[in-house]
């Protein structure tokens, strides 16, 4: 979509300029309300920054969430070929939600002290859709629901996550109905917990990945394990980011909202995504 001005007396070429009310662009992008929900509440003006990157964090997760709900459903009904595509346009999404961190990334703890304050009691880890993001991962945690019982739509959204499978639950479920030895425990598990990982998960993508093809393909097993992969690394980096950004701004100080700071981030950091699809490598 262009952004360029016209000559409007360039004939035929010129843009339509007179509309009745609000522009067509506006009508769909809602570009006033999002350039208008930034409220700065110190005087520094690096939070304005601070801000409007928190603020597109979210609009990445909303997106990112949307496409393994699709990828979910999609292992669900059995369409592989739409659940690879979702995850491969999350993974543009990813990395452009990575590339967020890139302003924040270089403060010094004077730059983020001058208007830390304004963020009291608020955390990063108290974001909804962040939550919904680490669900459809197969981290559940039902005390998270705590911090969002003040917003009943928000809390039975994050309620339904909690009790849907997982991203990785439909792959693993989609993978069996195919055919791959998945085990009857993994298959029937509580998917209210947290996903633990299991030996015979792990057996089996190491078969998958074994096996050989004639025309020297991959298995179909392993074009699903590899778009998984690829989101798991990128979630990895987010993390990695996070954590370096962190440290870097304030150290190993408490965090916002009373958080651990760096040492959670650093055990968040450590924790992979997909376990068994990283250890099952070493057994190839």
């Amino acid at each position: 979509m262009s952004h360029d001005v016209e000559d409007p007396e360039a004939g035929s070429q010129a843009p339509h300029l007179d509309f009745a009310g609000t522009t067509p662009y506006e009508d769909y992008v809602q570009a006033d309300v999002l350039t208008h929900l930034q409220h700065p509440l110190s005087d520094d003006p690096g939070e304005m920054a601070f801000l409007v990157t928190t603020q597109v964090m979210e609009l990445w997760f909303t997106c990112i969430v949307h496409e393994w709900q699709t990828a979910a459903e999609s292992f669900r009904q059995d369409d592989p070929a739409r659940a690879l595509a979702a995850l491969k346009r999350s993974t543009y999404e990813l990395r452009s939600l990575n590339a967020s961190w890139e302003p924040l990334a270089h403060l010094t703890p004077a730059q983020f002290n001058s208007y830390r304050a304004a963020l009291g009691d608020g955390s990063g880890f108290q974001s909804a859709m962040y939550r919904r993001m680490e669900f459809l991962l197969g981290d559940k945690s039902a005390s998270m629901l705590v911090p969002h019982r003040g917003a009943p739509r928000v809390h039975a959204e994050l309620e339904k996550a909690l009790h849907e499978p997982s991203l990785y639950d439909e792959a693993l479920r989609h993978l069996a109905r195919s055919g791959e030895a998945v085990p009857a425990a993994v298959l029937e598990r509580d998917v209210s917990k947290p996903y633990v990982a299991h030996p015979e998960v792990e057996a089996m993508w190491a078969a998958a990945y074994g096996r050989q093809l004639p025309d020297g393909d991959v298995a179909p097993a392993v074009r699903i394990g590899e778009a998984l992969t690829e989101v798991a690394e990128l979630v990895w980096r987010w993390r990695n980011d996070h954590l370096v950004a962190t440290r870097r701004a304030m150290g190993s100080k408490v965090g916002t909202g009373g958080s651990a700071g760096v040492a959670w981030l650093e055990k968040r950091a450590a924790k992979s995504v997909f376990h068994e699809l990283w250890t099952a490598r070493s057994h190839v």
